[in-house]
């Protein structure tokens, strides 16, 4: 009984509290109320954990976006985080493309350069996508959790606080509305006291009311003093918490420091498949004369130079050998010399290396690409791009 009798008298002071803080704010709402403002450095304290949940959670969610394009992926790794379970691991765009490139490339056969450059290109595509997976979880690691974490952390407990410093404004607002309403009705009192009303019944029933307020009115003191020591103890926890967003944002530099670091080794392992590929890709034929198409070499470092006597026609960056100047090369017997007039780096170890201004032997082989000569220098021996060389007379 004497519990229930304490559960009904502390709902009943929560109930009363909840209706005088609801009052105090409609009444300032309605510009009927005094408010006790806040310094201007926890103002500006307030503002600035705003603005920085603000941007954080934009920067946090853009950036999911950027890593993860497919909402659906998102949204089933989300899941898979509040159910505390690990999210199966999927295949990502670039990893799929690659392996759509190596089964084509396997069904139209490895010894075709079609074929060939679509096994190779695939393999670097699925390299992207490994670096691809990569940077998701370094991101997600060092960039994306901590900012997570500050605003379901951090943040909450700064909006915890902020609240109840709102909560003890209001209490503080609503004890100084009272006792200003006490002293009123006190010196009111007062005044009609000073009137000395007749008789004696009337006085003595006069004198007990102005007592009666005089109590109120000290009790209302009292309120006050106790509000405003809990509402400056609040003010103090909370500018404690907000002070640290300082901290915060010196945190989030390195994480971010972090996140760009991620993606500079990204872009430059990137960079290199491509690289790598784009050698690779310039070893092979990507046309034959024969099928009334024109042969495509590798792409010289400078096109501007001519082969033998016949021009290189550049378009969109590739040189273009004339037909003639391929038969010329195609069908000599026996073995030729000819200048390198570019540098060549071999793709595999069944091409040669060159270096420009360099004299090599060169002789056709029957069946190769028509590309492609057989180089000799030294006991050094294999393929090399034609459009690399001048023949000799």
């Amino acid at each position: 009984m004497n519990i229930m009798d304490f559960n009904v008298k502390k709902l009943a002071a929560d109930a009363g509290t909840f209706l005088s803080r609801a009052v105090q704010f409609t009444e300032e709402k309605l510009g009927q109320a005094e408010k006790t403002e806040l310094d201007a450095h926890l103002e500006n304290l307030l503002s600035k954990a705003e603005c920085t949940k603000i941007w954080t959670e934009k920067i946090m969610k853009q950036t999911e976006v950027l890593l993860q394009p497919n909402p659906n992926a998102r949204i089933e790794e989300f899941v898979y985080e509040k159910l505390d379970r690990k999210a199966p691991s999927r295949i990502n765009n670039p990893e799929l493309l690659g392996q759509y490139m190596i089964d084509a490339g396997t069904e139209f056969g490895p010894g075709t350069a079609y074929g060939n450059a679509l096994i190779k290109c695939g393999e670097t595509q699925k390299r992207i996508g490994t670096a691809d997976r990569e940077l998701i979880q370094t991101s997600a690691l060092n960039f994306l959790t901590p900012l997570r974490n500050f605003i379901e952390g951090d943040y909450k407990t700064i909006a915890k606080e902020r609240k109840l410093l709102q909560n003890k404004r209001l209490d503080l607002d609503a004890a100084k509305t009272r006792l200003k309403k006490a002293k009123a009705a006190e010196t009111r009192a007062s005044q009609l006291n000073s009137a000395r009303l007749e008789g004696d019944n009337n006085m003595v029933n006069f004198s007990y009311m102005l007592n009666f307020l005089h109590v109120k009115w000290l009790k209302s003191e009292q309120e006050l003093r106790i509000t405003q020591s809990e509402f400056d103890r609040q003010a103090e926890i909370t500018r404690l918490l907000l002070e640290g967003i300082s901290s915060t944002h010196a945190h989030h530099l390195r994480c971010l420091n972090d996140f760009v670091e991620a993606q500079m080794t990204y872009y430059a392992q990137c960079y290199q498949y491509m690289l790598d590929l784009q050698k690779q890709l310039g070893s092979f034929p990507s046309s034959y004369c024969n099928n009334n198409q024109t042969s495509v070499a590798p792409v010289p470092s400078a096109s501007s130079n001519v082969i033998g006597s016949s021009a290189l026609s550049s378009t969109s960056g590739l040189v273009i050998a004339s037909p003639t100047n391929l038969i010329d090369l195609k069908e000599c017997s026996g073995s030729r010399k000819a200048r390198v007039l570019y540098d060549y780096d071999a793709a595999n170890s069944s091409e040669l290396s060159l270096l420009a201004d360099e004299v090599i032997t060169v002789f056709s082989v029957i069946g190769m690409d028509s590309d492609w000569l057989m180089g000799e220098r030294g006991n050094q021996k294999g393929r090399v791009p034609i459009t690399y060389l001048e023949l000799l007379n």
